[in-house]
């Protein structure tokens, strides 16, 4: 740390970006990069564990047992190929999501994004070369009233991690869809169904692609923006979301 990291740390202390305690020696280092939590709240994220769903990542919340299909993916198989997720969405995490969101603490994708990343190395490897990161697009819109795309800050942490490309300008979100934070999951599917669109799907022919979202509840938004890129000429899709929900 040089003199005036230390100088502008003694004016301006650093804080955790969920609880906003001081972050001194309880700060958290992660693969040797300092990061924007105190250990209490990165202690509390809860790793998505099995037993949990083999093609849509959602943990099964009853805890023990063998891996297995959820009662969505037996009825319909999704998409994408396969989905996962490091983390259940709730407590602190959930709180660190929505404030990176909602409170625009842009930040706090310094501290998330790596988390993401190291994930995905342990999870794809060394994946091929034709392998391209593809962020969950914003509307116009919506991109216009938040002023950034969470999925796309994150999503550079992972292509850089894996060395794979960044493509953010193919996959659009070409209709304006309402939140689907109170919907059912019927009304999910629903709301998403052909809000996203593919520009020119030539150069996609044959790929691989690796879809980054935030957070996934029933995977719809995953699974619409898989079915459009599959259309395309994309040979596998893969998503990958910071938390995903589990079931009870």
């Amino acid at each position: 740390m040089n003199l005036l990291s230390r100088l502008m740390d003694l004016i301006y202390p650093p804080r955790c970006g969920v609880c906003r305690a001081f972050l001194r020696e309880d700060g958290v280092h992660h693969e040797g990069q300092e990061m924007d939590l105190c250990r209490p709240c990165f202690n509390s994220f809860v790793e998505a564990a099995s037993p949990l769903c083999p093609f849509c990542g959602r943990p099964f919340g009853s805890g023990g047992g063998e891996d297995h299909a959820c009662e969505d993916c037996l009825a319909a198989r999704p998409s994408f190929d396969i989905a996962r997720a490091p983390y259940i969405y709730e407590g602190l995490l959930m709180t660190a999501i929505h404030e990176l969101k909602y409170a625009r603490k842009t930040h706090l994708a310094r501290s998330l994004g790596p988390l993401l990343a190291s994930y995905a190395a342990r999870w794809l490897g060394n994946p091929a070369d034709k392998l391209l990161v593809m962020p969950v697009p914003l509307h116009p819109r919506k991109l216009r009233q938040r002023g950034f795309n969470q999925s796309l800050l994150l999503a550079r942490h992972v292509a850089s991690r894996l060395e794979a490309d960044l493509d953010y300008l193919s996959l659009r979100r070409t209709r304006f869809t309402q939140p689907q934070t109170r919907l059912t999951s019927d009304e999910r599917k629903k709301n998403v169904r052909r809000a996203f669109g593919v520009v020119e799907p030539t150069g996609l022919k044959e790929r691989a692609v690796l879809l980054i979202d935030d957070v996934a509840t029933t995977g719809s938004t995953l699974n619409e923006c898989a079915r459009v890129l599959k259309k395309a000429g994309v040979k596998e899709v893969y998503g990958l979301v910071l938390a995903r929900t589990a079931t009870h």
